[in-house]
């Protein structure tokens, strides 16, 4: 909405600045703000807007439409944004615009067949980030490494990477794990069975005013669940795991040093400190492994790599198959040979080579 508000904003000989702009509608979209005062600051650009904003009904001059459309394709210094980034603006865009539907306020929505612009396979994965077995193994290790004995900042949180690592959890779904969705047998796999995130919104953004608000699993109904097989490897891990330092409030297994829900900036720290104990200078200044969420994208990789099938992955990722095809296609290697043997053989072709290839 900051960026559409910079086309929507008006013109002026005294216009803010667009810096001034997202400042203010950043300040102003803050549920807590309602009714307070703008900042010092934020009182010019905020009255500016206010008073000389288009109003909606603008939105049907194409003009207009296709200067909103190039707010959400385009960054401030005018380069193409990322596609990921357009994309999460157009859908934040079109959920304020269905809003306005039923407030009365716009009969459709102004979106509705306009053409997207901006760079199609933004999200796709860039194989630079997936570490092998070795490197994986690696980075699990240094992160016991990361602060003192006493605090257990890095080793409390081996387990949570390595259900990334292993099972392709998201964060958010590894910070909302509880012992009671863990089958961990003695030998042998187990099973995750997944049913809640605890993503970061901010306290000033959920419904319950804590940081954390928890939600159903992506992608699906509120009350679903997804049952995750684990390799022996992980079960041993989260066993380790809970007889070292138990279980938090509700029987979370990751929690934050006071026992808290664990948050993003807590494990990004921890992340970011471990790389270089376990890569070399070249490699953690490269994209390898930058962003917990790789980890993910390794597991990913390399269920696909090791021939499971593209539906079974995605059940177990919690995507659909057309995310999977889509987002790891550059990343699946090694198949080319063994796919064309198959297509041989399902035309009756490999039959007819072989006898060729006989003498005589």
């Amino acid at each position: 909405l900051a960026t559409v508000a910079l086309a929507m904003m008006g013109v002026g000989a005294k216009a803010p600045t667009p810096e001034e702009v997202r400042l203010a509608v950043r300040w102003a979209v803050v549920p807590a703000h309602k009714g307070e005062e703008p900042p010092p600051e934020l009182v010019r650009p905020c009255t500016w807007l206010s008073q000389r904003s288009r109003p909606l009904s603008d939105l049907q001059d194409p003009r207009v439409l296709r200067d909103v459309q190039y707010r959400l394709s385009f960054k401030l210094d005018d380069t193409p944004a990322a596609g990921e980034t357009s994309k999460r603006r157009r859908r934040g865009f079109n959920t304020a615009m269905e809003y306005a539907i039923e407030s009365g306020y716009l009969d459709a929505n102004p979106l509705a067949g306009v053409k997207r612009a901006g760079p199609k396979g933004g999200d796709a994965v860039d194989p630079r980030v997936l570490v092998n077995a070795v490197q994986g193994s690696q980075l699990l290790t240094a992160v016991s490494y990361v602060g003192s004995v006493h605090r257990n900042r890095g080793r409390r949180l081996v387990a949570f990477f390595a259900c990334q690592l292993y099972a392709a959890m998201r964060p958010a779904e590894a910070v909302g794990l509880r012992e009671q969705d863990c089958h961990l047998p003695e030998t042998g796999w187990g099973t995750l069975t997944l049913r809640e995130t605890l993503p970061v919104s901010g306290k000033r953004w959920t419904d319950s005013g804590k940081r954390h608000d928890k939600r159903g699993l992506k992608s699906r109904e509120a009350k679903a669940d997804r049952p995750v097989p684990i390799p022996p490897i992980l079960v041993a891990m989260l066993r380790e795991h809970i007889e070292e330092f138990g279980t938090a409030q509700g029987g979370r297994l990751f929690a934050n040093e006071r026992g808290g829900v664990l948050g993003t900036s807590s494990y990004w720290r921890v992340w970011q400190e471990a790389r270089p104990f376990a890569l070399p200078p070249h490699r953690a200044a490269a994209p390898l492994a930058r962003r917990p969420y790789d980890l993910r994208h390794t597991c990913i990789t390399n269920w696909l790599n090791d021939g499971v099938p593209v539906a079974e992955v995605a059940r177990r990722a919690g995507n659909s198959p057309e995310v999977i095809h889509r987002r790891y296609e550059g990343c699946i290697d090694g198949h080319e040979e063994l796919n064309n043997a198959k297509i041989m053989s399902a035309m009756g072709w490999a039959e007819a080579a072989s006898t060729a290839e006989e003498p005589g």
